[in-house]
């Protein structure tokens, strides 16, 4: 028997659906399938985004994701089973999960096959990122036994390792790896937007829910006296309420809900600012798209990744109702519309620091290019 020459990879993963996680994976698979022999292995076949050729598919199950409970709960013990024989009958060298599901069971594996280095990454604020306070407590007891079992763990912030280290007692080596993005072929030309405007078109992305906060930037105009034109794009459970609270504040011919498009980046070209008004992110891929194509950002100061993408880490303070002029963007509070507000002013008031802030987006999104990334990658998955 010939000896192989390439390490068997497996990636772990509920579904390949249009999740921040997995279009990181997808992105992944492209440069991996050059080094490995990668198999690509999801709990149910859910595909949204491509699967490169060269990447190998297993399914676990022929089911739906949105099973009753106590199904899902047989289901875990069948993809516990599943997975076990798959990594040893295939000699996998490497077990990398997404998300927090994929890297319990990458963890139970671990505990019944030494030979397999297992990596898990965690991809949302852990003391945040909880269905229900019953899920939280599961994970304060699940985290420590299973994550611990694993050989390391990455993921896409600083303050999720500290979060991880600090409240679910995780002590195996951790490191981040910031998501990676395909440079767009068309971006903003910085100076187009050094122009005055009466209207300030702006546009944000994102699920509509209450953990993106959209309300935020409705108030924000409202409070205004200047002149907007935002679209907020993407669908989900608060579109009803929003639509509402567009109406009750006047601002039909002001705020318009653009629902779930494909071709997010023509949105993109066409606006003068984007927003995002989050409580909590895991890190925002929008944001950094939305800097990637050229513009200008303004975004809330929550955990994790913004800091991160828009000062470089170095702390702040922010006063009640006001803004920062961070180093690559505009930081504000969460859930402070009177800061958005002023914040949004800026940009319009000043088409000089639009032209500014383009330049420092597309400077900023280049160190996020996938070859970039997956150079760190693939040395955090061989040391």
């Amino acid at each position: 028997m010939a000896p192989k020459t390439k390490k068997n990879i497996a990636i772990l993963s509920i579904t390949l659906g249009s999740g921040g996680a997995e279009k990181v994976i997808s992105l992944l698979l492209k440069e991996l399938r050059k080094d490995y022999n990668v198999t690509l292995v999801l709990f149910h076949n859910t595909i949204h985004f491509p699967i490169p050729d060269g990447v190998t598919t297993k399914i676990l199950s022929d089911n739906p994701p949105d099973r009753a409970f106590y199904l899902k709960f047989i289901d875990t013990f069948r993809y516990i089973i599943k997975y076990y024989r798959f990594v040893k009958r295939n000699e996998i060298d490497i077990s990398i999960s997404f998300l927090a599901f994929p890297n319990l069971i990458n963890g139970i594996v671990s505990t019944f096959n030494k030979k397999v280095k297992t990596i898990i990454s965690e991809r949302g604020f852990p003391s945040d990122n909880v269905t229900s306070k019953l899920s939280f407590y599961i994970s304060k007891l699940f985290y420590p036994v299973f994550y611990n079992r694993c050989t390391k763990l990455f993921s896409n912030s600083v303050h999720i390792n500290n979060d991880l280290r600090d409240n679910f007692r995780v002590k195996i080596p951790m490191e981040v790896i910031y998501n990676p993005i395909e440079l767009p072929e068309q971006t903003i030309d910085p100076s187009s937007l050094n122009t005055k405007t009466e209207t300030l078109k702006a546009i944000t992305a994102g699920t509509l829910n209450k953990r993106k906060n959209q309300i935020m930037i409705i108030r924000a105009i409202q409070n205004s006296s200047l002149d907007y034109n935002f679209t907020i794009l993407g669908g989900g459970d608060l579109r009803d309420y929003l639509s509402e609270e567009i109406v009750k504040a006047n601002l039909e011919n002001s705020v318009n809900l653009g629902g779930r498009v494909k071709n997010v980046n023509e949105h993109l070209l066409s606006s003068q600012c984007f927003v995002l008004c989050s409580f909590t992110e895991g890190f925002p891929n929008a944001l950094l798209e939305a800097m990637a194509i050229g513009l200008p950002c303004i975004s809330s100061n929550c955990l994790s990744g913004p800091l991160e993408l828009l000062n470089e880490n170095e702390d702040i303070t922010i006063k009640d109702g006001e803004f920062y002029i961070g180093k690559y963007g505009l930081l504000v509070n969460n859930d402070d519309h009177i800061g958005l507000s002023k914040a949004m002013d800026y940009f319009h008031q000043n088409p000089q620091e639009r032209e500014k802030y383009s330049k420092l987006s597309l400077e900023r999104a280049t160190q996020y290019n996938l070859e970039n990334i997956y150079s760190k990658f693939k040395r955090f998955i061989e040391s």
